[in-house]
């Protein structure tokens, strides 16, 4: 019974309990529902993180290839940027060559649209430089067709008229732009060559109507007071000259720096006169300061320079780009001058053959351009000792004259007018040889005709004789002044001659006198005039020459003085 009442008892506490039974079942189902459910979500969370996980990494491996990128295009960005620099045209550039005339401001602009040119031309692989290949090929033709525009109208005053300052116009104008006629020759070389062909045309008018005109003013003066050729055995009437002596300012003439030169203006008096030797002075230097002027204008603005290079950037990598590059040829015939940015692998023998070339294109060009001014001048200088020679001092200070210009003008590098020069010694040297020639065979002649004969009388007189000394003895001493070491054999070779001769002579219009002291007398003075006309000449008694040659007449002079003592005693 107590156990049937403790049962009934548990009974009673159980379904005192149901109710919480009920509710902690409910519980449980509840969270065995919720652990479903929380199982399903993560199943799902798991799967989810699954797939963002792959999305991570592939989030990574594009941030590695932005990061690869990135660090490709600030490697490059400098290079790039520079690039750009390079091959963009300014607008300010554009409309300078496009609206305005030249200019000096054309200057650096002309050397900033070059480099442009070269760069794109450099980078044909690059697209922008295909997309400006044209826009800079019309800025090349407008700059060209201005530039050609310009450089002829600079032409004008030069052709018009000859009292044009020719070398202002080519050290202050044509000079000062040598870098725009530099980019015709490099980028449009058949408008450089029409320049050229415009430049040769006027100066060419020029200098041949210039020295057409001067050198009929010194025909005009020459004519005046025409050279003649005087026999040592001339006359007394003949030689009133030789009787106050010689005048020795004559042999200034023989120098370059000297007395002023002739102008053409002073042929207008008709009382203007001057020896030859001062006339033929006055053309060789103003053809030799012109011609050698020109020549330095025409190897210095038509030689064609390097076209300029930008400025470097050391440090900074460049893309690969085409550095190919085509040059744009030269001006005429010049052949062009390997350019720092082409670098050619050249030889020695094609360099040098190609700076040959060059320089015998540029010494043509003068040619054209002188060459009717060097006919004028020849003939006027030709006058000067044709078809009658002057006498033998002012031929021999032209001589001179002549080698001093030859040696100047080989100082001043112009080549081609050496020629000219030589060709003018040429013309004088047997001129001179054959006036000594003339002299000599005069004094043989008076020598002979000294003796007289049954038939004849004696043509030596004490004028004559007195004469000939003077003649001779200023001969020596114009031939000191004159003569340079290489050339002396030559000339004193032919005085050598004359003096055996006077002394033949003088001894032979001496024995003449009867009386023995008297004759004695006689030969003494005439040693001694010659001797004081030799020695009267602008030169140093120190010249080997000149010693040997006052030895000579004072050794006569003494024998002479001591047969005058022996008479007396």
């Amino acid at each position: 019974m107590t156990d049937i009442i403790e049962d009934d008892a548990d009974d009673g506490f159980f379904i005192g309990k149901t109710r919480e039974y009920l509710e902690l079942h409910e519980q449980v189902e509840t969270s065995t529902n919720l652990l479903g459910d929380l199982e399903t979500f993560l199943s799902t969370f798991q799967t989810d993180l699954s797939a963002v996980s792959g999305q991570i990494s592939d989030l990574q491996a594009r941030s590695k290839d932005f990061d690869a990128k990135l660090k490709g295009r600030r490697k490059i960005e400098r290079p790039l940027s520079q690039l750009l620099g390079e091959l963009a045209i300014p607008p300010e550039l554009a409309l300078l060559i496009l609206d305005n005339g030249v200019n000096d401001t054309w200057i650096p602009a002309i050397e900033e649209l070059e480099i442009k040119l070269d760069t794109i031309q450099q980078r044909t692989r690059v697209k922008a430089a295909k997309d400006l290949s044209e826009v800079s090929e019309g800025l090349r033709i407008v700059a060209a067709t201005k530039l050609r525009q310009f450089f002829l109208s600079l032409m004008q005053p030069i052709r018009a008229t000859v009292s044009t300052n020719m070398q202002i116009i080519q050290t202050s104008v044509l000079l000062k732009f040598k870098s725009l006629f530099g980019f015709l020759q490099r980028r449009a070389p058949k408008v450089a060559a029409e320049v050229q062909r415009a430049y040769v045309g006027a100066a060419r008018s020029y200098y041949e109507t210039a020295f057409r005109r001067y050198a009929r003013s010194v025909g005009y003066i020459i004519t005046r007071d025409p050279p003649k050729s005087q026999l040592i055995t001339a006359a007394p009437s003949d030689a009133h000259k030789e009787e106050q002596g010689y005048d020795w300012s004559r042999l200034d003439h023989a120098q370059i720096e000297g007395p002023p030169v002739t102008l053409s203006y002073m042929a207008d008096d008709k009382a203007y006169k001057q020896p030859v030797e001062a006339l033929f002075r006055s053309l060789m230097l103003v053809l030799m300061d012109n011609a050698t002027a020109e020549y330095n204008f025409i190897n210095t603005f038509f030689n064609q320079a390097p076209a300029p290079l930008p400025p470097s950037r050391p440090g900074v990598i460049s893309p690969t780009f085409d550095e190919r590059r085509t040059d744009a040829g030269s001006i005429l015939e010049v052949p062009m001058s390997p350019t720092r940015s082409s670098r050619p692998m050249v030889s020695m023998e094609e360099q040098q053959a190609a700076t040959d070339d060059t320089r015998k294109a540029l010494d043509t060009v003068w040619k054209q351009v002188i060459e009717t001014a060097l006919d004028y001048c020849k003939t006027t200088a030709l006058s000067c000792w044709q078809p009658t020679p002057p006498e033998i001092i002012p031929l021999l200070t032209m001589m001179r004259l002549n080698e001093n210009v030859l040696i100047e003008v080989q100082k001043r590098a112009c080549t081609p007018l050496e020629s000219f020069l030589v060709e003018m010694r040429l013309s004088m040297w047997p001129i001179f040889q054959k006036e000594m020639n003339t002299q000599v065979e005069s004094l043989k002649k008076l020598l002979e005709g000294a003796h007289g004969g049954l038939l004849t009388k004696s043509t030596l007189k004490d004028s004559v004789v007195e004469t000939v000394s003077r003649t001779y003895g200023t001969l020596f001493a114009a031939f000191i002044s004159l003569s340079e070491p290489s050339e002396e054999a030559m000339l004193f070779s032919n005085l050598g001659r004359m003096r055996p001769e006077i002394a033949q002579i003088i001894i032979t219009h001496g024995n003449k006198i009867k009386d023995s002291r008297q004759q004695a007398v006689y030969l003494s003075t005439a040693y001694e005039n010659v001797l004081h006309s030799a020695m009267s000449g602008p030169f140093s008694n120190s010249n080997p020459k000149a010693q040997a040659e006052i030895v000579f007449w004072r050794e006569k002079e003494e024998n002479a003085r001591k047969r005058i003592m022996m008479r007396q005693t």
